[in-house]
């Protein structure tokens, strides 16, 4: 089960959360003394310590999902679900009832059980301790061997302020604006970043498309603009700032995965 990278940052009854290790994705299958270990793509992983430490499990047989990451020279696979156990087929359980019976297998180093990250604001615990980012599961999912939105993964971002050059029109049932049109300066010129469409409520939207209607130009202010929308673009004097989050910068320069943060003046 692969989960899907979110913007968004929420918290939930319906939702728990755990760490999101930067390792490589490892699935252990155990059968009798048998144990054979494989990525996410199914090529065959050869970490001894694992597999001996999967088999001395008091199972017949099991299938485990985790992350095995190398921190310090030091193997450590970090398990956070069970597919398999003793000859009966676990993946239709509640994700919560899977845990339960994790929760009873004597996993010893270098297997590590994932715990719950407690923290009303898990996103920001990420941050500050330096990890990948955080998975948000649905406690009632099943195990679906696919992509799937009942887990989200919330990557730590970086952010930075950009100066708004333009905005599009909303679409469908979309009010005040569709996207910022955003960059920042370069020596002299001023460098078109990328389109910010999420972060934003209604009562925000609506704000900003009247304080940009005011300062509405005929030309782009960008001196240059690779993949600059054409199409129901509208362009402004480069005054009101805004704090963006995103993942990374692109090869070409351009913001990936970007989020309004705030609107700065």
């Amino acid at each position: 089960m692969a989960a899907t990278l979110t913007q968004e940052r929420f918290t939930g009854p319906e939702w728990i959360f755990e760490r999101k290790f930067d390792g490589i994705r490892l699935l252990a299958y155990k059968n009798g003394e048998t144990v054979e270990l494989f990525s996410r793509n199914q090529l065959p992983q050869d970490i001894p310590s694992v597999v001996e430490a999967v088999k001395k499990l008091p199972v017949y047989d099991a299938i485990l999902d985790g992350e095995v990451t190398w921190g310090g020279g030091k193997v450590a696979y970090h398990v956070f679900d069970v597919m398999w156990l003793d000859r009966r087929d676990v993946t239709p359980l509640p994700l919560e009832e899977r845990r339960a019976l994790l929760a009873q297998l004597p996993l010893q180093p270098p297997l590590h059980r994932v715990a719950l990250v407690e923290d009303p604001l898990p996103w920001d615990l990420a941050q500050k301790e330096g990890w990948e980012g955080v998975i948000a599961k649905r406690r009632d999912s099943t195990y679906e061997h696919r992509r799937s939105k009942q887990w989200l993964k919330m990557k730590c971002e970086l952010s930075q302020e950009f100066v708004v050059g333009g905005f599009t029109d909303p679409q469908g049932k979309r009010v005040g604006l569709g996207a910022l049109l955003v960059g920042h300066y370069k020596d002299d010129d001023f460098l078109f970043a990328g389109k910010i469409g999420t972060g934003f409520d209604n009562a925000m939207l609506l704000d900003l498309r009247a304080r940009l209607d005011k300062l509405e130009i005929e030309k782009p202010p960008f001196t240059k603009a690779v993949g600059l929308p054409r199409l129901r673009a509208h362009w402004v004097r480069p005054e009101i700032v805004v704090r963006v989050g995103f993942i990374e910068w692109t090869v070409n320069g351009k913001l990936r995965h970007p989020r309004l943060l705030s609107v700065v003046k």
